[in-house]
């Protein structure tokens, strides 16, 4: 005959049970989509493409990003149900914008004839390319000439409204960002900014942005607080009118679509690139980058205080450290190792979460309370 404490304790450990259920179901429903991972492959040690594949089904990550055509990735890719972000190569940008038969043959050899066994969802035309960027800027004019020679020839197979063609920034092209409302475009980069936008305002296509708070933090530790860059600050930081920021996340992106509203294409934003390295750099810890990672994964869901009602698709860099990398802090971004073991417990899509270390969805009746999300 039970108790009335353990009578009591099972109720309690039932209840919880039935709250991490609802939590789980809430989660998988609102916003798990929104988060991908980029796939670099920098590396000498890393896994194959088809375990790669693999590795990005088990863990339910249902988008990615690759920077090249890499025909082994979009081989193994056949049929997995992984939404694609592919990339033009930056080296690929003149050959493209130079004659239209030259995207027509890079769309019929790298898309078409992958489709439909291959979702892609996203062709990323150059990377960071920037017109005020020494290594970059004699590609900054061949980027709208081939951003419109790829789409006109995705427009041609009739799939303009599957597959979006579009190019990605980075923040450096921002030249006022504070306060977020008075976010503003650099006056010598909008002559190369607003064709492109323009384009993809008359194409119905996102602008793609590289988005590190990281980067931002480290260039200016003295402004620029480590929670608030973490997502970790426990109150508004930055108040911009009646709008508050608790993160510099949200203060980035609302300053990204007040430059765009100011160019008179208020075009949606995904973020195609955001992370932090566990390594090489200020700041640069497992526990910073465990916590920058699993807040910005739960945060995109909510949207930002301008733009409160819409997740933001977001890419998060990378998938594996990348040993190759030219620089030493670029090559600890991974949220996995090498040899695919998970370098932090992650939440990728809201259909398992990490609690202390324990898998809710076992229903382990010793699980702490403590989310590490």
């Amino acid at each position: 005959m039970a108790t009335v404490f353990e009578t009591s304790n099972r109720s309690s450990m039932a209840a919880i049970v039935l709250l991490l259920g609802l939590l789980v179901a809430n989660l998988g429903t609102t916003g798990g989509e929104s988060i991908g991972i980029c796939y670099g492959m920098m590396g000498n040690n890393l896994a194959s493409t088809s375990e790669v594949i693999s590795l990005y089904t088990s863990n339910n990550i249902k988008r990615m990003r690759i920077y090249d055509p890499n025909q082994a990735v979009l081989q193994a890719l056949k049929d997995s149900n992984i939404e694609l972000m592919l990339g033009v190569p930056n080296s690929d940008l003149q050959s493209l914008a130079a004659n239209p038969s030259n995207a027509n043959s890079w769309v019929q050899r790298n898309v078409l004839s992958f489709w439909p066994s291959v979702r892609f969802r996203y062709i990323a035309v150059g990377n960071e390319v920037s017109p005020v960027n020494g290594a970059t800027a004699s590609l900054a004019q061949f980027v709208l000439p081939a951003v419109r020679n790829v789409f006109n020839a995705i427009k041609s197979a009739g799939l303009q409204d599957q597959i979006k063609v579009s190019t990605a920034i980075d923040m450096t092209l921002i030249g006022t960002s504070y306060p977020p409302s008075q976010g503003a475009f650099r006056g010598d980069v909008r002559a190369y900014l607003d064709p492109i936008i323009g384009h993809l305002a008359y194409a119905k296509a996102p602008l793609l942005a590289n988005v590190y708070t990281y980067f931002s933090y480290a260039g200016n530790p003295r402004d620029i607080s480590l929670p608030y860059a973490l997502f970790t600050s426990p109150s508004v930081v930055v108040w911009d009118g009646q709008r508050g920021y608790q993160n510099l996340f949200d203060a980035l992106m609302d300053a990204l679509y007040s430059a765009l509203e100011r160019t008179g294409n208020p075009l949606e934003v995904v973020v195609s690139e955001s992370g932090w390295p566990s390594a090489g750099g200020v700041a640069t810890t497992v526990d910073n980058a465990r916590a920058y990672y699993s807040n910005l994964i739960r945060h995109v869901k909510k949207g930002t205080p301008k733009i409160p009602d819409r997740a933001i698709e977001t890419y998060l860099f990378a998938m594996f450290d990348e040993n190759q990398k030219p620089q030493e802090l670029e090559k600890h971004f991974g949220v996995f190792f090498p040899n695919k073991q998970p370098k932090y417990s992650l939440n990728f899509n809201g259909e398992r979460i990490i609690w202390e270390g324990v898998d809710v969805d076992q229903y382990n009746a010793t699980v702490s309370l403590k989310s590490e999300m």
